[in-house]
């Protein structure tokens, strides 16, 4: 399909399935290499992020552990520049390599808070793996890691993104076109 209707919105093709898919086995293998004896704790930022988190753990060759939150930061195309915790961690990092799985790092001030209470945790090293990543809207200083894909600052949807919950299922990834 080149193009979907989400919510009563256009949204065109931007990335195939195809083309995250290769992304992230290259995540992968620099994950591998990286935390090969590690035994790191990967925190799935939900709801956004568990088609790539899966795709991205089931990738990983060495011991690992996996658990969730759930923030939230958007409401319909815009940030609200606030982080809600609707899901708090559950897990101890004490003393633990965690890695952040994030589906689409913009502005940063999601995984700033979730990084900040982490480390704050205890935990020994944070990083942070995203699938896409928006240099011109990040407004943070701090390093991301491992990103898949580069992309402008348009508002997507498509591999567990979503557009006011609708659009997740969507094997490629859409930019809207209005």
């Amino acid at each position: 399909m080149n193009s979907v209707i989400v919510n009563n919105l256009r949204f065109n093709l931007y990335l195939r399935h195809e083309e995250v898919i290769a992304s992230i086995e290259k995540l992968a293998l620099q994950l591998n290499k990286d935390l090969k004896d590690k035994d790191p704790l990967f925190i799935v930022v939900l709801n956004g992020a568990f088609v790539f988190a899966s795709e991205l753990i089931t990738r990983f060759e060495g011991n690992c552990d996996v658990t969730f939150v759930r923030l939230a930061s958007y409401e319909g195309t815009e940030s609200t520049n606030s982080v809600r915790e609707l899901m708090n961690l559950t897990e101890n990092v004490e003393n633990r390599t965690v890695v952040i799985v994030e589906d689409i790092i913009d502005t940063g001030l999601t995984i700033l808070m979730a990084k900040d209470k982490i480390k704050a945790a205890g935990a020994t090293d944070v990083y942070i793996a995203t699938l896409l990543y928006k240099p011109k809207a990040f407004k943070h200083n701090y390093y991301i890691h491992y990103v898949g894909v580069e992309i402008p600052n348009d508002f997507i949807v498509g591999f567990g993104l979503d557009f006011d919950g609708k659009g997740r299922n969507l094997r490629d990834i859409y930019k809207i076109a209005e």
